[in-house]
């Protein structure tokens, strides 16, 4: 076992008192040293838990014949980060997380790892401190809260976001907005639609890295403390079969993540978080492989914010099992799955019926491709996404005028004062990996035109990324951004922007004379992010790739030393 460097041996005396210092004694300490890595904290609603169900993954390791340690990490929850100078420690906090996971396993020689978490960045981390680790490796997710309810209709909080610009423009009362607000988030748990949280945890179990329902099982659910319990005990069955995490983590598992993710209707940031996980993995996965799934995959499940379903009816509805039976041929079943065996046998045992009005059938889909589409061209040589099947049909394809911001604050007012008008590009850019720094989810922009008037007449495109309860023609991740000189810094008031979404194009048309032109008056104006005097964000600046390639720290590689 791993752990014997820590334990074995007359020179390690003294490293078994402090751990007899603990509370384990001589018997605890001979069995196998699982990390329970835990993001709870008491501020965020998908957390707040997690510290119960750290009790059941504990004793599941006790059972299974291990000794369970538990640690834990930070959380930054989005929804309470938006929209302030507090989101940009969103995405730089995933690297902390990955670097803490990483770290610690690596200090104490663990000989399995449970990682027990939720929401955004915080899963999509500790996955990539555990690819690095090698470690067996078993993911339990923190669980869906339920959908709120207003007046009989279900409500959550992209709905929250959406009724800010109805108060503003006087269609709707403070009182009611107050209502909603009381109401749309009830519990504990990630947010009750298809948004970031919940697309990973769907994306795990689709690897094959977490149990069965461990992507939608209700966060307050015996069916969600099972699952912990349960895989507790399949950790230590991992080390005795020194089963370790590359065994999951092939192309083919992040093949089949992407698809499910894609039928789903998941979030643009998965996008990131796969080129990430996957570059730790040692794994090749590229855009262009993101842009084919797509392409290729059918959205299947029609999920909140685009759709009326929240993740308890696709729980009730057969969950990821009977999605991924939906899906047939389009899978890889011959890949590993945690419980032991292939994804056919997983998929054979979870056979029970699926509910066709909230999983549809590969042969009659919601859209004929999945969520998420490239798109390419002299806005975007490196590529940009956009949820495709959140645009409204008329938006699909579009030509309008650019109407340029320098920051999410900027474009805010903008909308606010009325300043954006139908038929308009809303550019919103510097707020990329290196320019913001730390590419800030940007909701506030996107409800205010989702939620009011300018709904399916504005597009919005930026260098930064969204929200996973973002809906419309918003294109984000452009690259190269523009802080570094890409043609997103090149763009002008006025300047006629190309959408073309079935045919994956973002066009400037502006003649490339003019763009030279516009390039030589630029030379020697270094754009200087903004790093709000903290020390972390000027050397996230300073190290992180672009989008393109997940937003990764560019001299952090992946070592591939184990533990």
């Amino acid at each position: 076992m791993r752990s014997d460097k820590i334990k074995r041996g007359v020179d390690r005396a003294p490293h078994r008192s402090l751990m007899r210092a603990t509370g384990l004694d001589g018997s605890d300490i001979d069995k196998p040293i699982i990390g329970i890595a835990n993001s709870y904290n008491e501020f965020v609603p998908g957390h707040v838990h997690l510290n119960d169900l750290s009790k059941d993954v504990k004793s599941g390791v006790k059972h299974g014949g291990g000794t369970p340690v538990e640690f834990n990490t930070i959380a930054v929850d989005d929804g309470i980060a938006m929209g302030h100078e507090g989101m940009f420690a969103s995405l730089p906090s995933r690297e902390i997380i990955a670097d803490s996971v990483e770290l610690q396993c690596f200090a104490h020689q663990f000989d399995g790892l449970v990682l027990l978490s939720s929401c955004d960045k915080i899963l999509p981390g500790m996955l990539m401190g555990a690819a690095r680790l090698k470690l067996p490796t078993l993911v339990v997710t923190g669980g869906p809260m339920e959908s709120g309810c207003v007046d009989g209709t279900k409500v959550d909080l992209s709905t929250v976001f959406e009724a800010v610009p109805k108060v503003k423009q006087g269609e709707m009362a403070e009182e009611e907005l107050l209502d909603i607000e009381r109401k749309a988030c009830p519990g504990v748990g990630s947010c009750a639609g298809m948004f970031t949280a919940n697309t990973m945890s769907a994306i795990t179990e689709a690897m094959g890295l977490s149990l069965p329902f461990s992507g939608t099982a209700p966060a307050r659910s015996t069916q969600r403390t099972n699952i912990a319990h349960e895989s507790g005990k399949e950790i230590v069955n991992k080390v005795t079969d020194e089963q370790g995490m590359e065994g999951f983590t092939r192309k083919e598992n992040f093949f089949n993540g992407l698809k499910v993710g894609m039928a789903l209707g998941g979030s643009t940031n998965m996008v990131l978080h796969l080129l990430a996980f996957a570059r730790e993995a040692g794994v090749t996965f590229r855009l262009e492989d993101v842009d084919k799934v797509g392409t290729t995959t059918p959205h299947l499940a029609s999920m909140s914010p685009a759709g009326p379903h929240d993740i308890g009816d696709l729980h009730q509805a057969g969950g990821i099992p009977g999605l991924m039976r939906s899906m047939g041929d389009d899978l890889n079943g011959n890949v590993r799955v945690v419980e032991g065996g292939t994804l056919l046998d997983r998929l054979e045992r979870e056979s029970g019926e699926v509910d066709r009005e909230v999983i549809r059938e590969s042969t009659d889909p919601v859209h004929e491709s999945g969520s998420i589409a490239v798109l390419e061209g002299s806005l975007a040589p490196a590529g940009g996404v956009v949820k495709q099947t959140a645009v409204d049909k008329e938006m699909l394809s579009h030509q309008g005028p650019a109407r340029v911001f320098d920051s999410e604050e900027s474009c805010v007012k903008a909308i606010d004062r009325g300043e954006v008008k139908a038929g308009d590009v809303v550019i919103i850019r510097y707020e990329g990996p290196k320019g913001g720094p730390g590419m800030r989810e940007m909701l506030a922009p996107t409800s205010r035109i989702s939620g009011g008037k300018l709904a399916g007449k504005v597009a919005l495109v930026t260098d930064g990324r969204f929200s996973g309860a973002t809906r419309g023609a918003a294109i984000g991740h452009v690259a190269p951004e523009a802080a570094v000189g890409g043609p997103m810094s090149l763009v002008r008031d006025g300047d006629p922007i190309k959408i073309d979404i079935p045919s994956g194009i973002l066009d400037l048309e502006v003649p490339k004379k003019e763009l030279e032109k516009r390039k030589v008056s630029r030379e020697g104006r270094e754009y200087t992010p903004n790093t709000h005097g903290r020390k972390f964000l000027a050397r996230y600046s300073h190290l992180v790739s672009g989008a393109d390639k997940g937003a990764v720290l560019e001299t952090f590689s992946n070592g591939g030393g184990g533990a």
